[in-house]
């Protein structure tokens, strides 16, 4: 604490002895005892006085940011087109999932149908069936399909293919109407003997089923696949269907022995009245070479993987034959050879193939005996010609 440099007595005024100004309270203050340092210079600042040195570039780094900003943007790019063909083979991807879903459904629908059809032929071929029987089962048929047309309605087609699926309704459609229309014919012509009349009739609604298998094919089929090759999608089958089991389903030449037979079994408890019933082996031959098989005289047959025999039967009646069984057998040891097969219907006159394939393997170099055999049918008088032995030896050719 110092004086302003006046001599004051005890006297003097307060203020005059202790003058605002000239007191310091310094004692109040915190004195920092400790050696200052002066900041420490960086590196790039040089001496005083001296320039700023340019910033160091960091070490161990060669790109530029130039080059940095360049291979960011080319990662990018590749990124972006990565995604893109991603996103195509997962939409292609997804697309061939939808179709393929689709056409199990589909194939499913068709295979159903299918075998509606050949119910259909079985019941139009039953021996003895009568017409308001026949009518019943036809009625039955269709009802079946009519439900088949309920579950074809809910799938739910791709929408690429909506005019597809409704073609496929309509061939459908077409089958229950086809079914419907020949029973109502058979009712109206039960045990008529306008034979001629009826039998038009049976194949003008017959042709109904007949357009069922074209409508499937040019309004299902053949768009369906021009549409998925057209999305860029393959490997996905679209599936066929055949209703008509007889490609002379729509000619009144089909119909006519049909109707008589139904009518007749009608009226004579499973027979036709007149005429003579019966079938027989017109001939039986060994294949793939064709040769006509003797009995009278041993046969040389070569056994390849390709063995057959092809049984020629035929209507030796005047009326038509139905559900006709033609056995084969080779008699050969230690176990014969034995194989059946169904003529569904033959007409008078007509004479059908009947193959035989897959036999397995006979016994070579030893003979032996092929036997046919087909079934009497019922009304039939001589059967004589029904059966027939041939002498065979198999060779390796």
């Amino acid at each position: 604490m110092g004086y302003s440099g006046q001599n004051l007595g005890p006297d003097a005024p307060m203020s005059e002895q202790f003058p605002d100004d000239d007191i310091e309270f310094d004692f109040f203050e915190e004195v920092d005892t400790r050696e200052q340092t002066p900041p420490e210079r960086s590196r790039d600042e040089g001496p005083p006085g001296a320039p700023p040195r340019p910033p160091r570039r960091p070490r161990g780094s060669g790109i530029t940011p130039r080059a940095r900003l360049i291979g960011l943007i080319a990662a990018a790019v590749l990124v972006v087109i990565l995604l893109v063909f991603l996103i195509l083979s997962c939409t292609g991807e997804g697309k061939k999932g939808t179709y393929e879903a689709y056409m199990s459904k589909m194939t499913a629908i068709a295979a159903s149908s299918d075998k509606i059809g050949r119910d259909l032929d079985e019941a139009l071929t039953t021996p003895g069936i009568k017409p308001n029987e026949l009518a019943t089962k036809l009625d039955g048929l269709a009802d079946l399909q009519q439900q088949g047309i309920g579950d074809a309605e809910a799938i739910q087609e791709p929408g690429a293919l909506r005019e597809e699926q409704g073609g496929a309704l309509e061939a459908l459609a077409f089958r229950v109407s086809g079914m419907r229309r020949l029973a109502d014919v058979f009712r109206a012509t039960a045990g008529s003997d306008d034979a001629s009349g009826a039998s038009l009739q049976l194949a003008t609604q017959a042709q109904r089923l007949v357009v069922s298998d074209v409508v499937w094919d040019d309004l299902f089929r053949a768009p369906s696949l021009a549409q998925m090759r057209s999305d860029g999608v393959s490997g996905v089958a679209v599936p066929d269907s055949n209703f008509v089991q007889n490609p002379e389903f729509g000619s009144p030449a089909y119909w006519e022995p049909v109707f008589e037979r139904v009518n007749g079994a009608a009226t004579s408890g499973g027979t036709t009245t007149g005429g003579l019933h019966g079938t027989g082996i017109s001939e039986t031959q060994a294949l793939p070479s064709g040769t006509v098989l003797s009995t009278d005289v041993e046969n040389i047959v070569t056994a390849g993987t390709d063995l057959g025999f092809a049984v020629i039967v035929e209507d030796t009646g005047s009326h038509q034959e139905v559900q006709v069984k033609v056995t084969l057998t080779i008699d050969q040891q230690p176990a014969p050879i034995f194989a059946t097969k169904t003529i569904d219907s033959i007409n008078p006159g007509e004479k059908k193939t009947v193959t035989f394939n897959n036999l397995g393997q006979p016994a070579f170099a030893t003979k032996t005996t092929v036997r046919v055999d087909v079934q009497p049918v019922k009304g039939e008088a001589n059967a004589d010609n029904n059966s027939a032995e041939y002498p065979v030896i198999f060779s390796l050719g």
